[in-house]
Formats: structure tokens, C-alpha cells, sequence
């Protein structure tokens, strides 16, 4: 008969798990950032991961307020989509399941018209 010793280190409570960008997402957001970037319409950002939240705000100088913020809610998955673009004000621009689909209303800011 065998007996198993104690484990000398018992299970610890895991931590709150976060939300975060996968691969795909972040490669989506970065490329419309570095257009954003080049077109001279942004210069910063920021990201956060909280426990129920991704986000990625977007400044035009690093002292202010973002211009935007691109949030992940997977909590909202099955009602209004995940993903929102949210203007400076706290208005949602867009809210749906596609990434791609939501960012466009961002990429409309990189169409102008040629004199």
C-alpha cells in the first residue's frame, strides 16, 4: 500500500482572469493604428486588461484624454456584440460580433475627399 504524501504546496485559489486582445484582434487594431499613424490622425496609445474588459484607447498626444477607445466585452457576446468603438465623449460609434466590421467606422476618418 502506498501513501501519498501531501502536496508541500496546496492549491492556490487562481487568479481573476482577464480579458484580453487575441493574436487576430490586436494584428486588426494595430494595422488600423499605424494607418491612423501615418495618415497624422493619432499618436499614442494605451491598453488595459481588467476582468471584464479590453481596451484599446487611442490618443493624438499622450497628455490628453483618448480620442477613442476600442473595447472587448465578452460579457455582452449574446446581446449587443463584444466589440464598440466609444468617441471621446462616451458615445458608442459602433457595437457589434465582427471586429473588422466595427473598426470601419474608424477607417471612414482616413477617406477625404481630393481637391
Amino acid at each position: 500500500m502506498t501513501v501519498q504524501s501531501p502536496t508541500p504546496f496546496p492549491a492556490q485559489p487562481s487568479a481573476p482572469r482577464q480579458i484580453a486582445f487575441d493574436r487576430q484582434e490586436l494584428g486588426a487594431i494595430l494595422t488600423l493604428y499605424g494607418r491612423m499613424v501615418a495618415a497624422g490622425e493619432w499618436r499614442d496609445y494605451g491598453m488595459s486588461f481588467l476582468r471584464d474588459v479590453a481596451i484599446f484607447a487611442v490618443f493624438r498626444r499622450a497628455a490628453e484624454n483618448p480620442l477613442f477607445r476600442i473595447e472587448k466585452r465578452p460579457a455582452l457576446r449574446n446581446r449587443q456584440g463584444m466589440y464598440a468603438v466609444i468617441g471621446m465623449d462616451g458615445q458608442v460609434l459602433k457595437r457589434g460580433q465582427d471586429l473588422a466590421t466595427v473598426l470601419r467606422v474608424l477607417e471612414r476618418k482616413l477617406i477625404r475627399p481630393v481637391d
